[in-house]
């Protein structure tokens, strides 16, 4: 290309020559250098600069087709388009060399924060798989494997690979690999590759590079070339090493993520346990010691006791149990529903009938007694009766536990466009504000009450109410005391739990 340039000027300036002489029509020689320097670089640009002094020596300078120069000022002028061409040649060059580094760190920037972006999600194996492609694309590789190693020595392998490569792959992740077979691109598919033989040695067309965080070796990446290329570039160092930290702090970060989370759960679990046991160790122990000394009192032989103080005896002992009964059942009713087996037996119920029974059931244990105010137009609602019955059960239960000193119980059906909700309403001293979004968590204390339960009754009704794609909430009362309820929808979902929602 460059001699061809030469010609191309020399044609040009054989016409020129014809017609008219120009002093200096040589320097028309450095657009065919220029050129070629911007287009090949160096070497070819100093291959022209020569050309077009031999070129113009032996066809436009006397003696023609002759190296002698006679004319010391054409002698001159042709030193010096060679000098000026060669100069021209080399900076046109450099500037093609800068061009061209601007443009890989360019494309380098723009691969390394595309891989930081894909690999701070917080799925690991998802992220390595699209990052690790990402780099095999934008480097031009065959393929690339990680061989992660976590705290307790376990290898975790995750691999993407062009499929004329998969051998190399399977040898230098040195076991089977699950890879991405990307031949043909509208129709990607991921194979298991099985090295020919048991090797911990990678073969010699592999390039590893470790993985670093925190000055220590989490892993490798295994860099296989492509068949096309030949090898790795050494341009391609910088980006591989950046590349291989960002992959090591990844990895480092999700074991310490999983670290965190185990840690995180075996606080939880501690805070659970130890709920449990004070629940056990009050609130359970205390309807039995109730019962016990119920019982053991009506068995004396050497005390006579009245009627009456045997009536009061076997009501305590009633009393106690049905305490002990709903807390064991609560109990049992919030693993079912944290082990995701409780499924609700729904079918069409008349809504207001169950308030009334729940109203006349409890109405005798409430001082001030229980009311009800429904709709007219009412509809039956889908529902688990069993289920929502223990629902209202348990509102009712805890506004009577927490309702003052002689409760007078409000329950309040309201219609909506697509929901219908049910109110439980009391004159107590209400719950705190930053308490109206935890009281339906397991075990939470509300600050300022007395223990009347062990805080299961509002979490077993928001996991029966969420089982029906309803919600839950607590809002305090004007002119004091709460209201809690729930919505069931008619027909879609229904709003979140929380605070209750404007009306």
């Amino acid at each position: 290309m460059a001699l061809l340039a030469v010609l191309a000027v020399s044609v040009v300036i054989g016409q020129v020559e014809a017609q008219v002489h120009i002093a200096n029509v040589s320097m028309l020689y450095l657009l065919a250098v220029l050129g070629t320097a911007i287009r090949f670089g160096r070497g070819p640009a100093i291959a022209a600069s020569i050309a077009a002094f031999l070129v113009f020596d032996w066809f436009f300078l006397e003696p023609l087709h002759n190296w002698t120069v006679t004319d010391p000022q054409e002698l001159l002028a042709l030193l010096l388009l060679l000098a000026a061409g060669t100069v021209t040649g080399q900076l046109a060059a450099d500037q093609r060399r800068r061009a061209h580094e601007a443009r890989d760190s360019a494309r380098e920037s723009a691969l390394l924060y595309q891989l930081a972006r894909i690999l701070a999600e917080a799925d690991l194996g998802r992220g390595l798989d699209a990052a690790l492609e990402l780099l095999r694309t934008g480097v031009g590789l065959g393929a690339v494997v990680v061989r992660s190693q976590d705290e307790r020595g376990q290898v975790a392998s995750t691999a993407s690979a062009g499929a004329t490569d998969l051998v190399a792959l399977a040898n230098a992740a040195g076991r089977e690999v699950r890879v991405l077979d990307d031949t043909s691109r509208a129709d990607m598919r991921w194979v298991r590759v099985v090295p020919p033989r048991p090797t911990d040695a990678a073969p010699p067309s592999v390039h590893v590079v470790p993985l670093i965080a925190h000055e220590q070796r989490v892993g490798t990446l295994a860099l296989v070339p492509s068949a096309m290329s030949g090898g790795l570039r050494a341009s391609d160092a910088p980006l591989l090493a950046a590349a291989a930290a960002l992959i090591g702090a990844a990895i480092e970060r999700s074991h310490l993520r999983r670290i965190a989370t185990e840690t995180e759960v075996l606080q939880r679990a501690d805070e659970l346990k130890s709920a449990v046991l004070g629940a056990v160790s009050h609130d359970l122990r205390t309807p039995l010691a109730s019962i016990l000394a119920s019982a053991s009192s009506l068995r004396q032989k050497d005390v006579t006791w009245s009627e009456a103080e045997r009536a009061d005896f076997l009501a305590d002992i009633e009393s106690e149990t049905r305490r002990l009964t709903r807390i064991v059942t609560n109990l049992l009713d919030l693993s079912r529903l944290e082990a995701g087996s409780l499924h609700p037996e729904r079918a069409w119920y008349d809504l207001g009938a169950l308030v009334d029974d729940v109203a006349g059931r409890l109405g005798d244990r409430a001082p001030g007694g229980v009311s009800v105010r429904l709709p007219d137009d009412l509809p039956a609602v889908l529902l688990d009766y069993v289920e929502i019955e223990q629902v209202l059960s348990n509102l009712v239960e805890n506004a009577i536990r927490h309702g003052g000193t002689a409760p007078r119980i409000e329950i309040v059906v309201t219609r909506h466009d697509d929901t219908v909700s049910v109110e439980v309403a009391d004159r107590g001293p209400g719950i705190p504000g930053d308490a109206l979004g935890r009281i339906f968590e397991p075990f939470y204390p509300v600050a300022g009450r007395t223990r009347g339960g062990i805080g299961l009754g509002l979490a077993v009704a928001r996991g029966l109410v969420r089982a029906h794609g309803g919600s839950v909430w607590a809002r305090r009362r004007d002119g004091g005391g709460s209201i809690v309820g729930f919505d069931l929808p008619l027909q879609g979902e229904a709003a979140p739990d929380g605070v209750a929602p404007a009306r």
